[in-house]
């Protein structure tokens, strides 16, 4: 298939999607639950839950209410989480039970974080005891852990079982998971001590012994682990699953790979949402609500722009001088803040996935100051060129190279100084370090361009 042809294709199934809500909509105030349940089986989940977000939220309120009408919890899982916040909301305490006994338990929990203190509690009394342990199990440890993302559903066997005796168990015990890539080995004490492929078993003769083909693991995931962290173990040794202990080395669950490319996805979003100053906002989020996660950043952002411009005001006497460097200081400072920020998202996804350590901290700096320095001196070229060719003034050409050189190399510095120190003062780099950088690239711009210029005038 050509790429003109899958352009098609896709400009074909959105017009297909766009006159599908508006057949759905039609379909909503007849309440004809019928069509939608049927249309909806055809589809494959993810796709059922972009339909439902597409739809306005009166609509959507009205389609979970019809009476006939019951949400498959696969749809469920699928859709955005403000979206599922708002759902939950129209659901009764039965549906949402019906939900959570469909799903696995890393599913389920991130269902019931979603719900009311008070309803919590009635819906998990409704459930089995087995299930609610699980999921009250779940819930105690901490948002960010590896407990919140790992599933209790696994398949473990003991390391003395035959090939034959795997097989048999795998074909007889009903309460597994519908999938699983890998068989974890457990000793008498149901410590996790190695992992065996399911097809390495099915390849195997009966007689085998497990641990003679198992592999031995080296990555127990404990249950308090931040789930960025074990994002970054999946991502450097390239797991298709893991096993999670306890505080006393036990298996208690796993973690497999589509779980990690969520959590890698979300980490990604939320760390580009912070630089920007916008926190964990959601497309569904009022207007309101939205005015008020931007506010507290855009405030600190008006600060730091009078502290600039009272950095300005000191060179008064020299701007009246020569009023032409008011109209070329804004291009130094914009550059030593572009030049800021891309150090900064390069320092960030380094925390983040913790490739900048103790070790090769001290390299990186220097690799920034060359980079200032290059950047420097390649921009200082270009922009006194172009000053020269308009002004005709070499002095004034002289003064905005020196400052440019000066702004990029201090943009590069800080723009990784900033997030590892917030990092040290155990501050979210990206929560705060854009604000900073921002100021500092601008203040040195201003000052070292003004500078520059009192000293030559």
């Amino acid at each position: 298939m050509t790429l003109t042809k899958k352009i098609k294709d896709k400009k074909v199934n959105f017009e297909f999607n766009k006159e599908y809500i508006k057949v759905l909509t039609d379909k909503i105030s007849n309440n004809d639950a019928v069509f939608i349940t049927n249309s909806f089986k055809e589809m494959h989940p993810a796709d059922a839950a972009d339909i439902i977000e597409h739809l306005n939220q009166n609509d959507r309120e009205s389609l979970i209410k019809l009476n006939e009408f019951k949400i498959d919890p696969e749809v469920f899982i699928e859709l955005n989480e403000s979206v599922q916040s708002e759902i939950i909301k129209y659901l009764s305490s039965a549906s949402i039970i019906r939900i959570l006994k469909n799903l696995e338990s890393d599913d389920a929990i991130k269902i019931l974080e979603n719900v009311n203190e008070s309803d919590k509690n009635s819906i998990l009394s409704e459930l089995p005891p087995k299930d609610r342990f699980a999921l009250l199990e779940g819930l105690s440890y901490p948002e960010d852990s590896a407990a919140r993302i790992m599933q209790r559903e696994f398949t473990a066997i003991p390391s003395n079982w035959s090939v034959g005796q795997t097989i048999d168990y795998l074909r007889e015990n009903k309460e597994l998971p519908e999938e699983f890539l890998e068989i974890f080995i457990v000793d008498e004490n149901f410590k996790p001590i190695g992992t065996v492929p399911s097809s390495k078993v099915l390849r195997t003769s009966r007689d085998t012994k497990m641990i003679a083909i198992m592999t031995e693991s080296p990555f127990l995931v404990p249950v308090d682990m931040d789930r960025e962290e074990v994002g970054n173990l999946f991502e450097n040794y390239s797991l298709n699953s893991a096993c999670v202990v306890d505080k006393n080395n036990k298996l208690v669950g796993m973690i497999t790979y589509d779980d990690v490319l969520t959590v890698l996805k979300e980490e990604a979003e939320e760390d580009a949402l912070r630089l920007a100053g916008v926190g964990d906002e959601e497309i569904t989020d009022g207007v309101f609500v939205k005015t008020k996660r931007r506010f507290n950043w855009l405030l600190l952002n008006l600060f730091t722009a009078f502290l600039a411009t009272w950095c300005i005001s000191l060179f008064g006497a020299t701007i009246e001088q020569m009023v032409v460097l008011a109209f070329l200081m804004p291009i130094v400072a914009s550059m030593g803040g572009n030049a800021g920020m891309q150090t900064l998202a390069v320092t960030v996804r380094t925390l983040a996935t913790n490739d900048l350590t103790k070790n090769n901290f001290n390299q990186n700096i220097l690799k920034e100051f060359n980079i200032g320095v290059l950047n420097g001196i390649i921009f200082a070229i270009i922009s006194s060129l172009i000053v020269q060719l308009w002004f005709k003034d070499i002095q004034l050409s002289l003064i905005i190279s020196i400052s440019m050189i000066i702004t990029m190399i201090v943009a590069g510095l800080f723009g990784i100084v900033v997030p590892v120190t917030l990092k040290k003062m155990k501050i979210d780099p990206a929560i705060a370090s854009s604000v900073f950088v921002t100021t500092i690239t601008d203040v040195i711009g201003f000052v070292s361009f003004l500078g520059v210029g009192a000293y030559f005038l």
